[in-house]
Order: C-alpha cells, then sequence, then structure tokens
C-alpha cells in the first residue's frame, strides 16, 4: 500500500492526526486539494479562541469555574434532543471533550509550545437564564499568535515526519471518491489539479491535469464543513431559523465546500444533524479582501445597541457577545424584517476604541505576530481604535460617521438606498436607554450586562467601555456600523464514535474510514448540539484530530 493511513485535508484537525501517527511510526499520505501555502487550513485565519475549564488564566483574574459547571453549560447550550438516533453520540462525545477542557487539554497544548494572553475573553454570555445557553463565566482563551500560533507546532512535526520519510505530501489532490474493497475502505482515488500560486487563503483553479489513486489500511477525513458553498448552506438552512438571507458574506476561504460529506455517504458513512450549522450576525464586507466575498466579524464588547433594519432594537438575548443563534432566528423569523439581511450598531467612538475587536489572524497582527509591546500600546495604553479595526473604520463600506444622530440616521439610510429608518423613532429608545446610565442599578438588561462585565477584571481593563450616555456629544463622534450574517460553522456532519470510526446506517463502523474536525461535527455529528460555545472550534479539531489518529494507529499496528 501506499501508507499505512491516508488523511484527507491538510487542516488543524488532519495535522494533528498526522502527528499522533508519525509520532508512533505509521506511515501517513496526507491529500489536500489546495496547494502547501494553504497548509493549516481555516484553523489559520482563526483568533485561536480556546475553551478551557479552570485554568490558571481564569484563576488569576478571579473567575471561578469548574467541571459541573461548563457541563451544564454545554448541556443546556446544546439542547441535545435526539439521543436514541443523530446524537447518540454527540452527547458522548461532548461530556468527554468537557472533560478534556476540564483536565488535561491546557497541560497538553503547552507541551506542543502552545500558551495564551494573561486575561480569558467572556464570549457568548448566553440567554439569560443559568439553565440555558451561555458561558456562566469567560472561558476564551486566546491563544499567543492566534490561528497560526495553533497551527504551527502541528506544521512543523508534519515537516519532521516528511524529512523522517515517515509523512508524504500529496497538495493539490481532490479526492473525489472512497475506494472500497471487501467491505473496508482502502483508499482514495481523485483528480491532480493544476498548479496555482495562489497566496494562502485566495481561491485557486480547479483546472485537472491527471487522475491519483492512493491505498492504505485507513482513510481518516478531515476535510472541514460547508461554510463556503453557500448552496449547501441554503439547502440545509433549518426551518427554526426562518429563511436564508439572500445575500451572506463568507466567513472561510473557498475551500470550504463540503464535498467530501456526501461522498462519504456514498460510501456508507451516515451524515446526521445536517440542520445544525452556526452562522455569526456580526459580518463585515471586508475592505480588503482574500478570497471570494471574504467577511470579518466584529467580536463586540456589550455595550453597542443592536438595531434590526427598521431601527427597532433588539429583544433579550439578542445582545452583542450573548446569543448568537437566538439573534440569527430573530433577524431571519420576523415577518417584516426577514427579506432585509442587515441589522445595525450604534455606538459611540469611545465604545469603539474599547470594545470592538476583530476576528481573524490577519486582524489582530500584534497577537500574531507575538509583539507584546505593540499589544500593550494597541490594546491597553494607545489612543484611538486598534489600528484593524481603524482601517475598517476609514475604509469599510458598512461605516457611517456622524456628529449627531440625524446625520448619522441620514448616512444610514443613504448607505442602504432606502429611507428605512426614522431618526426620531432611533432617538426615543436611545434616550430610554442612555437614562438608565445615571445610577449604578438600572431595569435595562444590557445596561446591567455591562455593569456585570465590568466586574470582571479582563473586561474592565481591556474590553468593557465605562457606562456611558450614546448621545453624549463628549464621547462621540456617533458610529453606525451595517452588520451581515457571515457563515462560519458545519455542526452536524458523519456520525463517528469515541474512537472517531465513521459509523454507518447501521450504526455499526465502516471499516477503515475515521473522521474528525468540522466534517465530523467536531466529534459524534454534532458534540456541540444545537448551540457553541466558542472557542470550541479549534478545541474541537484538535481534539477529534487526536482521538482519530490514535485509535487508526492502533488499527493498523
Amino acid at each position: 500500500m501506499d501508507a499505512d493511513v491516508v488523511i484527507v485535508g491538510a487542516g488543524l484537525a488532519g495535522l494533528v492526526a498526522a502527528h499522533e501517527l508519525t509520532s508512533r511510526g505509521r506511515r501517513v499520505a496526507l491529500v489536500d486539494q489546495q496547494g502547501p501555502a494553504d497548509l493549516g487550513g481555516q484553523a489559520y485565519w482563526s483568533f485561536g479562541g480556546l475553551f478551557l475549564v479552570d485554568s490558571p488564566e481564569q484563576r488569576r483574574t478571579g473567575v471561578r469555574d469548574s467541571l459541573s459547571l461548563a457541563w451544564n453549560d454545554w448541556q443546556g447550550s446544546a439542547g441535545f434532543d435526539r439521543l436514541g438516533d443523530e446524537d447518540t453520540w454527540s452527547v458522548r462525545w461532548a461530556r468527554a471533550y468537557v472533560e478534556f477542557a476540564a483536565g488535561e487539554k491546557r497541560a497538553w497544548l503547552a507541551g506542543h509550545g502552545i500558551s495564551f494572553l494573561p486575561t480569558v475573553g467572556w464570549a457568548e454570555r448566553g440567554g439569560l437564564r443559568a439553565g440555558g445557553h451561555g458561558n456562566s463565566v469567560p472561558r476564551f482563551h486566546v491563544t499567543w499568535g492566534t490561528g497560526p500560533g495553533v497551527v504551527e507546532p502541528f506544521v512543523r512535526q508534519a515537516w519532521r515526519a516528511a524529512d523522517a520519510g515517515l509523512l508524504t505530501f500529496h497538495h493539490r489532490h481532490r479526492v473525489d471518491e472512497l475506494i472500497v474493497g471487501s467491505d473496508a475502505v482502502q483508499g482514495v482515488r481523485g483528480a491532480v489539479l493544476a498548479e496555482d500560486a495562489a497566496p494562502r487563503g485566495a481561491a485557486t483553479t480547479r483546472a485537472e491535469t491527471g487522475e491519483f489513486t492512493l491505498t492504505a489500511q485507513a482513510v481518516i477525513l478531515t476535510t472541514g464543513g460547508i461554510g463556503a458553498n453557500h448552496e449547501l448552506v441554503r439547502r440545509h438552512w433549518p426551518a427554526r431559523l426562518g429563511t436564508p438571507p439572500s445575500h451572506m458574506v463568507t466567513g472561510v476561504p473557498a475551500y470550504v465546500d463540503g464535498r467530501m460529506l456526501d461522498i462519504s455517504a456514498a460510501a456508507g458513512a451516515r451524515l446526521v444533524n445536517r440542520d445544525r450549522m452556526w452562522h455569526y450576525t456580526e459580518g463585515l464586507t471586508n475592505w480588503n479582501p482574500i478570497w471570494p466575498g471574504h467577511g470579518i466579524r466584529v467580536l463586540p464588547g456589550p455595550s453597542p445597541m443592536w438595531f434590526d433594519a427598521l431601527g427597532r432594537r433588539l429583544p433579550d438575548p439578542c445582545l452583542p457577545g450573548y446569543d448568537t443563534l437566538a439573534t440569527l432566528r430573530h433577524l431571519r423569523t420576523t415577518p417584516d424584517i426577514a427579506d432585509y439581511d442587515h441589522s445595525w450598531f450604534i455606538l459611540t467612538q469611545k465604545i469603539i476604541e474599547r470594545e470592538f475587536a476583530l476576528s481573524g489572524s490577519e486582524q489582530n497582527p500584534d497577537i500574531t505576530g507575538k509583539d507584546r509591546a505593540a499589544f500593550l500600546r494597541a490594546r491597553l495604553f494607545g489612543k484611538g481604535a486598534p489600528p484593524a479595526v481603524d482601517a475598517f473604520q476609514r475604509n469599510g463600506e458598512d461605516f457611517v460617521t456622524a456628529t449627531t444622530l440625524d446625520e448619522l440616521v441620514a448616512g444610514m439610510n443613504r448607505l442602504t438606498g432606502e429611507p428605512l429608518l426614522d431618526a426620531a423613532a432611533l432617538r426615543r429608545q436611545i434616550e430610554a436607554r442612555d437614562l438608565q446610565i445615571a445610577n449604578p442599578y438600572s431595569k435595562d438588561s444590557q445596561v446591567q450586562g455591562i455593569r456585570n462585565a465590568r466586574r470582571y477584571l479582563g473586561d474592565r481593563v481591556a474590553r468593557t467601555a465605562a457606562p456611558h450616555r450614546v448621545l453624549d456629544p463628549a464621547h462621540g463622534p456617533l458610529t453606525a456600523v451595517r452588520l451581515h450574517v457571515l457563515t462560519r460553522k458545519t455542526l452536524g456532519g458523519i456520525q463517528t464514535d469515541l474512537d472517531s470510526r465513521a459509523l454507518g446506517e447501521d450504526g455499526r463502523p465502516v471499516d477503515g474510514l475515521y473522521a474528525a474536525g468540522e466534517v465530523a461535527g467536531f466529534g459524534g455529528g454534532g458534540v456541540h448540539g444545537y448551540n457553541a460555545l466558542e472557542g470550541t472550534f479549534l478545541g474541537g479539531c484538535l481534539f477529534s484530530g487526536r482521538q482519530a489518529g490514535r485509535a487508526a494507529a492502533q488499527c493498523v499496528a
């Protein structure tokens, strides 16, 4: 055979699986439709957030976390309701992953040289109920080096394995078929694609120059989700989220196309929970795009006021940073706004400077480059917004800035080309919220959330502006930000057992076939259930890739 194991997909999960295999002396063929520039895949472009429980970083900032609290949060968020069928393995993977995050995970990452910023982010604060969706405490640990910092150790290990003759790269090889013989998967077959010198993340040609076949004792699929394939997103868009937008921005490179899902099904794998997906509602059109339709997600603090396309403040729990899918559901199922594909933040310059961050390694060069001096200048001691945010304010097509609310609303209406917004109606809502700022207590849930955030040291120092009136000119000018739906993650996929073995329609393993990462719903075919707690996507690739590599290494021993 050409290798002991063929891994299809050279992203994070594939690299982790390759490391586990080659470190045990197994021969690996690593196959990917992209070229060497894209080694590391989608994870390279991430902010590098990882979900950890009861970490030293949490404890140093006064956060009290525990396995029981994290598991309660996960179950309340996931809402597993297909326990006798599609969630049979999902819930087992979820428990195993939360135990990993509360136990071995941090030490294992440290062993690979991965470290974190000293403060922990509080993402997905939830649906405002103790037993519902959301993180009860901050758990979003940003990797020092962002996505590249997570990917780099495993890329380095792959190169070493290649030098040792244990790993062979097959770049620009697109798998079109899994070879099934004697009731087992025995390899892959597909097309060799023309060489393309496009930079990392850019779209590449699909011109074919030949064919290939690779055989092995086992195949591991780590090919990602469907985020760049809007046709598949719309095909599987669930009715509970209303209608898909006619226009969406894309949060992943074009090669995240979901092709291997149907190919794996043709080889006997069972696909589950395909109606579960994760798309953000705070997407911006990238003024300096890398891939087609490139969108960037705003990572907001708790203070921006959020309005729908008709200028009505969003209801609880549709608050910045609280409940992603509840916000998406509200925007797509409310009848009189479902025809509009956008919503709005209205905020002050003071809020932008303190609270606005942009997801993505390229949007955070200080953290990505591990430049501590630049980080301190930009995030703590600098004046004005961080450079990447300032660039979007100056160049992004979704930003409107004005000194008065009337001027701001006029600019917002010009941007959409329709007079959808009424300045007087917006003023009434903003003034009502501003009246809540005068006291240390409030009936406004968002103001309560701002004050709650500032009790946490990490938010008070770097992520939450001191409460102030939005219409106070001392904190201006005013800014409106038009927000789009940004496609991102697939929460369902190939159903797998805890050894990452792909399961068939009969519930039994498909011999020789494994799956990890997003193509497997990050494990089990849907480890997140309906909702994610953030920092769990990269972690899911790490954990499931590790499981797949270790299990396959035993299988081919």
